[in-house]
């Protein structure tokens, strides 16, 4: 075999040659499994004839990590893809996200390597323009957070949240009454009438809606994920659904469990014109009364005007 400072220089006229045929027609190419071989060939021929050390391949154990990054995030990939619609990210794919983020740690803690042909992270995450595996991870990331995951799981991400597990239940239940009474109503014949569904499903549904408004009156404080934001995509979803059904599908009113207060304060503010304008006539009145003097009063001065003339 040639020794490598034979072939390097032979390169850019042994690669145009892949392009013509037997005859040397131009425009002919091989096909691409050929192609590929043919490659793998000729890389495995410069390598064994002592190519220089700047393009060294990965160690087994970076190429093993690697190979499980590329598996998680295919996986994660698919999970994602699956429960797109309905919204079921964070309930179904948790599991993967946290052995995604096991497997991308796996590679960063290789920075402190003091072997550079083991170093799998320089390897692997920074040894080119594109940066393909910390490019992912961002996505993955960036993804999860959108979402808003975290405020539907634990603490520790093991699983979902007690709050969550028992608003999903409700959800279920609603859903499962709607399905129940739509059963025995004739649809066909009078599409637009779901009393039974509204005189029913009236308890489930208050439940989870007011169930949902707690929710996120504690998310916004801080609840039990300990994370401030809105709540998780699946559970606003779901939320969704169910209100689009009651309200537009079924043309049911929403309940309101606030009657009381918000008639009282209606009438107070509805009573406070007529006790304005009240005040303000009895203080008017009050102003036009008038003093008179008497008449003797008067007189009695006329009186002493008259004699300090004639005085």
């Amino acid at each position: 075999m040639a020794p490598a400072r034979w072939v390097l220089p032979l390169l850019p006229l042994l690669l145009p040659a892949l392009a013509l045929g037997p005859a040397g027609e131009p425009g002919w190419a091989p096909p691409p499994e050929e192609a590929l071989e043919g490659a793998e060939e000729l890389w495995s021929e410069l390598r064994d004839a002592g190519l220089p050390g700047d393009l060294p391949e990965l160690e087994p154990e970076c190429r093993r990590l690697l190979a499980a990054f590329a598996e998680d995030s295919a996986a994660l990939s698919a999970c994602l893809a699956r429960r797109a619609r309905p919204v079921r990210l964070c309930q179904g794919c948790h599991p993967l996200y946290r052995r995604l983020l096991e497997r991308y740690r796996g590679i960063a803690r290789a920075v402190g390597n003091s072997s550079e042909s083991h170093n799998c992270a320089k390897s692997i995450l920074t040894s080119d323009r594109l940066q393909i595996v910390v490019t992912l991870s961002e996505f993955f990331n960036e993804t999860w957070e959108t979402a808003n995951c975290a405020n539907c799981l634990k603490n520790n991400s093991e699983g979902l949240s007690n709050s969550t597990v028992e608003f999903l239940d409700l959800f279920n239940k609603s859903l499962t009454c709607f399905e129940h009474n739509l059963q025995g109503q004739t649809i066909y014949l009078s599409p637009n009438n779901y009393t039974e569904v509204c005189k029913n499903c009236n308890e489930t549904y208050r439940m989870l809606n007011d169930l949902y408004n707690y929710l996120q009156k504690m998310n916004r404080q801080g609840g039990e994920s300990g994370h401030s934001a809105h709540l998780c995509i699946d559970v606003e979803d779901a939320m969704n659904i169910t209100r689009k059904l009651w309200s537009r599908t079924f043309n049911c009113s929403v309940p309101c469990s606030d009657t009381v207060p918000v008639v009282a304060v209606s009438s107070f503010i509805l009573f406070l014109p007529i006790v304005f304008y009240l005040s303000s006539f009895l203080h008017s009145k009050q102003k036009k009364r008038i003093l008179i003097l008497p008449k003797r009063i008067q007189s009695n001065a006329s009186l002493v005007n008259i004699q300090e003339k004639y005085s």
